[in-house]
């Protein structure tokens, strides 16, 4: 039987992202994103959990987000899991375990898009309508 590996994120960018161009100018784009979940404990209280997660994006999507995201953009990240490791200087071992995004929809409002934006630069990504969520509801049924 083949396993799945699929990871959807709804979150805000935690930094700009990060983008190098490899051999043959390829694009790879790196940033943090966080994830917070909101949950009354037994007494009431609102406790809110943050989770960081390292988005990879590679060739058209890191030169997308390059272009419009920015830190705070709000975004959908569709992708899988990966975990590399790697020998630090001293020959310790260390992992990083990071998303690697293959679908990106931006979220923001229209007005919340860099200067010099506007929401016809979104019409060459799939699926894009910054009025509905990836889940299909209204924006402003969302309860964030």
């Amino acid at each position: 039987m083949r396993g799945v590996n699929r990871v959807m994120l709804i979150g805000n960018l935690g930094r700009d992202p990060d983008v190098q161009h490899l051999e043959g100018n390829i694009a790879v784009a790196k940033f943090p994103l966080a994830t917070t979940e909101t949950f009354k404990d037994r007494a009431g209280k609102l406790i809110s959990q943050t989770e960081w997660h390292t988005v990879v994006l590679w060739r058209g999507l890191a030169e997308l987000a390059q272009k419009y995201l920015h830190k705070g953009s709000l975004v959908y990240i569709e992708g899988r899991l990966r975990t590399r490791s790697w020998d630090d200087k001293e020959g310790n071992k260390k992992f990083a375990t990071e998303v690697v995004g293959d679908n990106l929809i931006m979220l923001d409002k229209r007005n919340d898009l860099p200067h010099g934006s506007s929401p016809a630069s979104n019409e060459g990504i799939e699926g894009f309508n910054p009025d509905i969520s990836p889940l299909g509801e209204s924006s402003q049924d969302l309860p964030f």
